[in-house]
């Protein structure tokens, strides 16, 4: 599969099959995303990967966080506020969801709370001391994760929800106090059955994100 094919294949799963991913088959993705480029070959990232069991304590730790009211605490705060353009294109999400789910677009909520049942997830952090500069060799990092999925057949859906409570996955899979949780990339076998995976987001058209100047 070529890198090209590869970008245009990808897309968000927001309902994954309950088959496991073996261990095997994500240490290749992890290997493979290890060749991501970073600044001064920095290589800021740590990967903590959570499934079985252990991904089912998570859940169902969130879930009575939820339940009680607890408000998510993400280590990276979300934007208070966005700008237009970008808001445009947030709520045009939500209404194609809806056009291309139908009924199903309504579990989108549930199946966030639930880690759209994925079997598996993949926490990127760094440590506390590095700045956005870092951040963005983990967006870097986080694309060829999913990229390398999609040559191994599997769907992957990344999402802030994943890292709302930071403090029950340093519980849970040892992750030292001095670790930033950027972000959780859910991965597994897409559900092609679930109506809520027939939606894919649009994109920009070429000539309204890029400009160039000085060149025929």
């Amino acid at each position: 599969m070529i890198v090209s094919e590869a970008l245009q294949i990808r897309r968000s799963c927001r309902a994954f099959k309950p088959d496991p991913v073996d261990r095997d088959t994500l240490l290749a993705v992890l290997g493979a995303a290890l060749c991501t480029p970073s600044w001064a070959n920095s290589q800021p990232w740590e990967l903590f990967v959570a499934g079985g069991d252990v991904l089912k304590e998570i859940n169902q730790a969130y879930l009575e966080n939820q339940r009680k009211g607890v408000q998510p605490s993400p280590d990276l705060p979300r934007p208070k506020n966005w700008p237009a353009s970008i808001n445009a294109r947030r709520q045009e999400l939500f209404s194609g969801l809806s056009l291309a789910a139908g009924e199903a677009a309504k579990q989108f909520g549930e199946l966030n709370q639930k880690f759209f049942h994925a079997p598996a997830v993949i926490y990127l952090g760094m440590d506390k001391s590095l700045t956005t500069w870092s951040v963005f060799d983990l967006g870097a990092i986080s694309q060829s994760i999913m990229l390398a999925a999609v040559e191994r057949g599997l769907a992957t859906i990344p999402a802030v929800t994943l890292v709302h409570y930071p403090e029950v996955l340093r519980g849970k899979l040892g992750i030292p106090d001095n670790f930033s949780l950027v972000l959780g990339i859910a991965i597994g076998y897409e559900d092609k059955e679930h109506l809520i995976n027939n939606f894919k987001s649009t994109r920009r058209p070429l000539a309204e994100a890029v400009s160039i100047k000085g060149l025929e």
